[in-house]
């Protein structure tokens, strides 16, 4: 039997409606259906425990990679 998959419309943007800094947690959060404030604590305690640099990095670059709605 053939496995099909079904095309979905969800699509990784910066979120405009739910937007603290640049929309990039709460972006991330509609993508994954998830809470925007746990998407944002998660991110912080990520960012301390690898010692804030990288996860401010990566925050930085996904503020201009991703795009807008």
């Amino acid at each position: 039997r053939p496995l099909t998959t079904v095309p979905t419309d969800k699509r990784l943007t910066k979120s405009t409606s739910n937007k603290v800094v640049a929309g990039v947690c709460a972006g991330l959060a509609d993508y994954f259906d998830l809470d925007p404030t746990i998407v944002r604590v998660a991110y912080v305690l990520i960012s301390l425990i690898s010692a804030a640099f990288p996860g401010l990095l990566v925050y930085i670059i996904l503020m201009f990679v991703m795009p807008d709605h």
